[in-house]
């Protein structure tokens, strides 16, 4: 490259005023790092905060390569909000970039014609979409031979130690390997500690270990963020406290729930408090979600209420707070989450509500985690090595949910023992080691950060240089002195005190009992496969049904978990007169003249009392338990075809003596809603012409 190092410089800040505003200066450690990718051809690891200025760098290098000559820049990113951001970023500096992703399936053809006529500067791509047969086959080649550059974004993504592992960022490193020579790769996060930086160099080829390759790793200190935690033991009370304090934080802010009910459930609360905030979660549509963030970039919002959906990528630099009701389970995912805040802003409000709660939500999410060896062996036996099977048709052949067949199918083909086809997976035939150590290790990992989460709610020490020491800050020393605007170093703590009236009215609005049990409307694909033989809309299933509550809502779900969690008893007068105003309220086709029991595994004491009672208050006609045959293990898959089959004539036929009208039938605990569905079979063939399922709770 024959332009001078001088020029080249002048260039790029000109690039950066385009992106950042007439004000914006490159720093030392931005333009060492471009310099590194577009003249020394070189690769490097970028691991500095929130803010500051990764995107700058790889859009700069990107534009800079574009014009002397090389191909465009394939960025790696994870989120779509991300991309949205980045696709805007680019415009403003003249960056000619396109997105290739599941929200814009309808573009990918014209895309791709795009890249090929090269008038594509800049291409970001979901790690999923590495995967996809006819890009991995058609696109991707072309775009390793020719990539001017090849970025990935939140790089700690490719990790098993990092809070975001995905399956697909391992792909990346094939990716990376396949590269022609002299093309340049960047790697980038805010968020890794030394176990994560060690893990990303070697997947990616990039970091220590590796020769010539640039390193550059800043301090995490945020001088605009001021941290706090606020220890309210009853859910209600923490919830009233935010409703209360929510218009005195400055600006707009990201309110963090650890579930989407929490999340959905807290944005209700703090409406009816007057608040403009709304819910935004993985299950919000896409289109919905662009709209939410316009509102919470334009300050038309105080908040949005979220879940981690809401996270990386997210750029809103004057955003004024974060505030988590419950905590994440890791200092680095906590980090990674306030670090949105207070980018070019003076002040910004960090606050931490923790519950007791919260390590039963970890445990959860733990527990779907990699599955054991079996598992993943069968999935690896059952498989062709010629004829692809899809994941539909495969799942009822092994005894995994939809979302865990899908991660370990992901897992597997990185590994290469499986490859996905057109028309699904098929077998490689390739030998196959189950790394017990790697998940032996991640469990480890998993546990210490919980506890080091447990550790920084309690601390008495400076937060900052809590969660700078757990992220391996470079910058650290034993001499660095605290913050000196967290609650701790200023011996300033948060008021804990909330008016009983605020607590009394947040209270019953949680403690409003009832939800809706939608029913299973298809069978499972793949059931002639175990032998048992349904197929399609399900006709003979119960009615829409109710649960009184949720484990992870605020306000049923602490009484609901210690309910669960005690020895089973009589169902208390607090819960039946719940269930009393959940029947009361609910908009039946026609109303209940029989009620009968689940023969209930963990609570049948609970079940059937309450049951006796519903009967006597509502003068329904008790029909007693419906029995599990004698000898019959309790279904417990948590794949949708086997737990069905085990399901399957696992009562003992009623005898309705001939009673007439709809059946309210009672359970405990409802997760899958096959065990409603498959009762209500029996029911129905016993006589009854047709069922009302209601559960006390659902796990969320």
């Amino acid at each position: 490259m024959s332009t001078s190092a001088t020029d080249l410089r002048d260039e790029a800040e000109r690039l950066l005023r385009d992106l950042a505003g007439p004000n914006a200066r490159l720093r030392d450690d931005q333009w060492t790092a471009i310099e590194a990718l577009v003249v020394q051809r070189r690769r490097a690891l970028v691991v500095q905060r929130t803010g500051w200025g990764k995107s700058a760098v790889y859009f700069i290098a990107a534009k800079l390569l574009r014009a002397h000559g090389h191909g465009p820049t394939v960025i790696v990113s994870p989120l779509l909000a991300l991309m949205r951001n980045q696709v805007d970023s680019a415009a403003r500096a003249g960056v000619r970039a396109a997105t290739i992703n599941s929200g814009n399936v309808t573009e990918w053809d014209a895309i791709h014609a795009r890249i090929a006529d090269g008038t594509v500067d800049v291409l970001l791509v979901s790690p999923e979409r590495l995967n996809n047969p006819d890009f991995r086959d058609r696109v991707l080649p072309e775009l390793a031979r020719d990539a001017g550059l090849v970025v990935v974004d939140e790089a700690h993504c490719v990790s098993d130690w990092g809070h975001d592992f995905r399956p697909d960022y391992r792909r990346i490193r094939s990716l990376v390997a396949e590269l022609g020579d002299g093309i340049p790769v960047l790697a980038t996060t805010a968020t890794a500690n030394d176990r994560v930086v060690a893990d990303v160099a070697t997947q990616l080829g990039v970091g220590a270990g590796h020769t010539d390759t640039l390193v550059l790793r800043g301090g995490l200190d945020r001088p605009s963020l001021h941290l706090s935690v606020v220890r309210i033991d009853e859910p209600a009370r923490r919830a009233a406290w935010l409703a209360h304090h929510l218009r005195e934080l400055p600006g707009s802010g990201i309110v963090y729930a650890l579930t989407v009910s929490a999340a959905h459930d807290l944005a209700a609360l703090l409406a009816d408090h007057g608040h403009t905030v709304a819910a935004y979660t993985g299950q919000t549509d896409t289109a919905e979600r662009e709209q939410l963030e316009a509102d919470l970039l334009a300050n038309r919002v105080k908040a949005l209420v979220a879940t981690s959906a809401l996270g990386m990528g997210f750029d809103k630099p004057d955003l004024g707070f974060v505030v988590h009701l419950g905590a994440p389970s890791s200092p680095i995912s906590y980090y990674q989450q306030v670090g949105r805040a207070g980018r070019s802003t003076d002040r910004a409000e960090v606050i931490l509500l923790p519950g007791a709660e919260d390590r039963r939500i970890w445990k959860w999410f733990a527990s779907v985690a990699f599955p054991e060896e079996s598992l993943v062996r069968t999935v690896v036996d059952t498989l062709d090595l010629e004829r692809p099977l899809s994941t539909p048709a495969l799942e009822p052949r092994v005894d995994l949910n939809r979302s865990r067949l899908e991660m370990v199918l992901k897992v597997l083909d990185v590994d290469g023992a499986v490859r996905r086809v057109k028309g699904g997976w098929i077998a490689t035939g390739h030998p196959w080691v189950y790394d017990a150590q790697r998940y032996a290790r991640l469990e480890q990992a998993r546990a210490a950060e919980q506890a080091a989460m447990l550790e920084y709610e309690r601390t008495d020490t400076c937060r900052m240089l809590f969660l700078r020491r757990q992220l391996d800050d470079p910058e650290l020393t034993p001499d660095t002195p605290g913050c000196g605007r967290c609650d701790n170093c200023t011996g300033v703590h948060r008021s804990t005190t909330v008016d009983d009236a605020d607590v009394r009215r947040t209270r019953e609005r949680l403690e409003r009992p009832g939800t809706d049990l939608l029913p299973r409307k298809q069978w499972p694909t793949g059931m002639k496969t175990l032998g048992v033989d349904l197929a399609g809309r399900i006709t003979d299933g119960p009615e829409p049904g109710r649960i009184l509550g949720r484990l992870s809502d605020l306000g049923w779900g602490p009484r609901l978990r210690a309910l669960l969690d005690a020895p089973d008893g009589e169902a208390p007068e607090s819960l039946i007169r719940a269930a009393v105003a959940v029947l009361a309220a609910w908009d039946w086709t026609e109303r209940p003249t029989g009620i009968m029991a689940v023969d209930s595994p963990t609570h049948p004491i609970l079940v059937t009392s309450l049951t006796r009672e519903l009967a006597r208050l509502g003068r329904l006609t008790d029909l007693g338990v419906l029995r599990h045959r004698p000898g019959r293990p309790p279904a417990t898959a948590a794949n949708s075809a086997y737990r069905v089959a085990a399901l399957i004539d696992a009562w003992v036929p009623p005898v309705l003596d001939g009673h007439r009208g709809p059946v309210l039938l009672i359970d405990a605990v409802t997760d899958t809603g096959w065990t409603m569905t498959m009762a209500a079979r029996t029911l129905t063939s016993a006589g009854a012409e047709s069922v009302l399922p209601f559960a006390l709770a659902s796990p969320k």
